[in-house]
């Protein structure tokens, strides 16, 4: 009796996008910074006039664009943002009857991926929740969101900053080909509003929360009218602390780091930019030749969005030329970096134009550092 040894087809068979109702524009946001500025230096004349403290510094919507390419974002409370005296979300915490708030954005972009994929519950084994924060050690927030959903199997949560998106649609096709699972919901609710330091003129502007979703399955079980190939998938990580947050459970075990500003997103932009760059832009290119695939073939590069300089440097390195807009889609100048999400909302808005046969890659990168390929085809 013969046994095929070819390898099954795992697709993505639908994604889901859940975007907060409220934005925030860099007009607004530096109009709020700036008065917190004025009442910091304000309160604070003395020793500034002494030079035991150093003034802050106005931030400016031409600065914000210029370092980032961002011009607005969503957040899921704009009044705590806004309000110079606290620039920090409003979000009532919940008693442990009611569904979190992580859960609840991640409930409705799975929603979407859902029905787009054509699944129900029932035809779903796993839940992945995979983002740079979690609001709480545990229960794991795919449990709850597993249950909210009525999914049975198993669920976990998983953390890669940036790059858990990717990290998170290898760890499901590995699942759905070693059979542990038939589909897995794969999900990324990023609240970076919460880990943002809103008072540091240099990073301020930079996050936005959203939720991203996607259904992971093999070929032969998709329903769906649209299905995404993951030809393959490649990670790498080299540690680096050049973006940190150390916020944790161990934070009381040391009363004077409590508020510290450490305790909150930082990176070091410069050393990011010059490290990253070239290490995605040849991870792009060594996994398309791995898979021998011509850079000519590349119809389409859904990358993270952090920085559009960064962006517009990786696709160059990868296609030796500038990149059209087609080519590389941006859509951090409307949501601003939202972490893993980024690359996510991309693939999510920008491929319907696409023909079968046609390859595009998926591609993260941040802390850790961290970053994640996957190269997809249009079924």
């Amino acid at each position: 009796m013969s046994h095929s040894t070819q390898t099954p087809t795992v697709v993505i068979s639908g994604t889901g996008l859940y975007t907060p109702e409220e934005s925030i524009s860099n007009a607004e946001l530096v109009e709020s910074f700036n008065q917190y500025v004025d009442l910091f230096n304000e309160e604070n004349k003395v020793a500034i006039e002494a030079g035991e403290l150093e003034a802050l510094a106005p931030s400016s919507v031409e600065f914000i664009i210029k370092a980032s390419g961002i011009e607005s974002r969503y957040v899921m409370n704009k009044s705590g943002v806004l309000d110079p005296k606290r620039l920090c979300p409003s979000i009532p915490e919940r008693s442990d009857e009611e569904q979190s708030i992580q859960c609840e954005i991640a409930v409705a972009a799975a929603k979407e991926a859902m029905a787009q994929a054509n699944k129900t519950a029932d035809d779903i084994d796993a839940v992945i929740v995979a983002c740079s924060n979690m609001q709480r050690a545990y229960p794991a927030m795919a449990i709850e969101v597993q249950d909210a959903l009525g999914i049975k199997g198993y669920g976990f949560d998983m953390n890669v900053a940036c790059s858990s998106a990717t990290f998170g649609l290898q760890t499901a096709k590995d699942a759905v080909l070693a059979g542990s699972a038939r589909s897995v919901l794969m999900l990324n609710p990023e609240i970076c509003s919460g880990h943002l330091a809103w008072q540091d003129r240099d990073c301020h502007f930079i996050f936005g929360d959203v939720c991203t979703a996607a259904v992971v399955e093999r070929l032969e079980t998709s329903t769906s009218t649209e299905n995404w190939e993951i030809m393959g998938s490649r990670l790498q990580t080299q540690f680096s602390n050049n973006i940190r947050n150390n916020f944790g459970f161990l934070n009381r075990a040391d009363e004077s780091g409590i508020g510290a500003r450490d305790k909150l997103f930082r990176q070091n932009g410069r050393k990011v930019f010059k490290e990253v760059v070239p290490m995605v832009a040849e991870m792009i290119v060594s996994h398309l030749s791995d898979e021998s695939i011509e850079t000519s073939q590349l119809k389409r590069m859904w990358l993270h969005q952090a920085n559009l300089s960064m962006n517009l440097l990786i696709s160059k390195k990868v296609l030796g030329r500038d990149a059209s807009v087609e080519e590389a889609p941006v859509i951090l100048n409307e949501y601003a970096n939202t972490s893993s999400a980024g690359s996510v909302i991309a693939f999510h808005k920008y491929r319907q134009d696409m023909a079968p046969g046609e390859i595009g890659v998926i591609c993260s990168f941040g802390a850790g550092y961290s970053a994640g390929s996957v190269i997809v085809k249009r079924c």
